[in-house]
């Protein structure tokens, strides 16, 4: 039985509600509800035009209802009358099918049917800037290798350590806090759980983030690449699958290689064989191909995969094993989908399951500096309209995350890239103006 937002509301004396949904580019809409017509929004949703958003629809669609899922609210820490409550999208009756929530919990629900009950955790960057996005917010902090610096780190303690309470008090567990390796850019872990439960407190943690540097007079960004010659804003995901009841790991074996089981191994082999197209996913802006095809960035590395290749407990490949039973996937990046993200690693892995997929050969080298002499390695696409293009190609991943989320997903990307290419930019007429 899920939560009833009513007596939430009354025990914890919330005001008001956020009733929230994801759209396809991972833009959080919502609107705001009194306690007083929560009920009601919890049994009907909350209407909105779906035109009007990130969606592929029309104005000439009808209504479309976010219908709140009750285990998913959060009481904000930092306004504690508002609660936030994820929706699932409805129209006429039926779930939309291109709903980033929606096509995360179809492939919970395939995961289940196998007897699998995907886990995971992430690592989301982000950087600290001025309010008007022009640099970083603390002139100090420019050393050329800045990574866990503690002055920096303590020069935002204010920030930060009001991001940490609050996930203390939500209880999801966080365990630490760090400066990362670009100038004005943190990292902060808390403890993985269900993949669903990740994804909606991924999608709450960016707002929160937001937030709480805005109360401060400040600007929070995951966006991929913000500055050039720093190194950009990943979000590492670490996965693993388990038994039903959640008690047991099912890709750790204590006698498999690095302690991972024969079912992970071909799990592996599945998100390595989907890896161009998932990108399209994982990586879904022309900024995120700043990122992972960049070149060396003032620390002296971009921290970011190029090649579809794994490792052990090594970062600079796509896949990293750094401990029996889980993977962590290097490749997408601060702009992915909370929901979407999730959904094309259970899409790819899965069918990897089902199919025995053999992830190849680990080489455990040095991608930076040996990277060149490694034969028959796959590259990621080199931009967003490439890695479209990847996934328009792939039937299994379009199987897998439904048709109508296919088709509406690629169409506005489509458009996305058109109008990325009708900028003119300064590079432009620098260097092609007295042709």
């Amino acid at each position: 039985m899920a939560v009833d937002l009513a007596d939430f509301g009354k025990k914890n004396k919330i005001r008001y509600f956020l009733i929230n949904f994801t759209d396809l580019f991972g833009i959080q809409r919502a609107k705001l509800v009194p306690l007083q017509a929560i009920a009601d929004m919890q049994k009907n949703g909350a209407g909105f035009a779906g035109f009007a958003t990130w969606l592929d629809m029309t104005p000439a669609h009808p209504d479309m209802f976010a219908v709140p899922d009750g285990d998913s609210v959060i009481q904000l820490p930092w306004k504690p009358e508002v609660a936030w409550v994820a929706g699932d999208l409805a129209m006429d009756g039926s779930g939309v099918g291109q709903a980033p929530r929606l096509v995360l919990k179809g492939l919970i629900e395939r995961a289940n049917a196998l007897g699998l009950r995907p886990k995971s955790g992430i690592e989301a960057e982000y950087h600290i800037i001025n309010a008007d996005g022009t640099d970083i917010s603390d002139g100090r902090d420019r050393q050329e290798k800045p990574c866990y610096d503690q002055s920096a780190l303590m020069r935002r303690f204010d920030v930060i350590s009001e991001i940490c309470d609050a996930m203390l008090e939500l209880g999801w567990g966080p365990y630490q806090n760090d400066h990362e390796d670009a100038n004005g850019q943190f990292e902060m872990n808390w403890d993985y759980d269900d993949v669903l439960v990740t994804a909606d407190r991924h999608a709450f943690f960016k707002f929160m983030v937001k937030s709480i540097a805005e109360n401060h007079g400040l600007r929070a960004t995951f966006m991929p690449k913000p500055f050039a010659h720093l190194t950009g804003n990943g979000c590492h995901v670490h996965l693993s699958m388990w038994d039903k009841a959640g008690k047991k790991n099912l890709f750790h074996d204590a006698k498999g290689e690095l302690g991972l089981s024969r079912q992970a191994y071909h799990f592996l082999g599945g998100v390595m064989h989907h890896a161009e197209a998932l990108a399209a996913i994982t990586n879904p802006t022309v900024n995120s191909y700043k990122r992972i095809n960049a070149p060396r960035t003032l620390s002296g590395a971009t921290w970011s995969p190029n090649t579809v290749t794994y490792a052990g407990n090594n970062r600079t490949h796509m896949v990293r094993i750094p401990d029996a039973g889980r993977f962590e996937f290097r490749l997408a990046d601060g702009a992915a989908n909370p929901y979407l993200m999730q959904a094309a690693f259970l899409a790819a892995g899965l069918d990897g399951i089902e199919n025995e997929r053999d992830p190849g050969k680990r080489l455990d080298i040095d991608m930076y500096a040996d990277g060149h002499k490694v034969r028959g390695a796959k590259k990621l696409p080199l931009n967003l309209l490439d890695a479209i293009r990847a996934f328009e190609k792939d039937k299994v991943l379009r199987e897998a995350l439904g048709s109508e989320f296919c088709d509406a997903y690629v169409k506005l990307k489509h458009n996305e890239w058109t109008a990325y290419c009708k900028h003119l930019t300064q590079w432009e007429r620098d260097n092609t103006l007295d042709c």
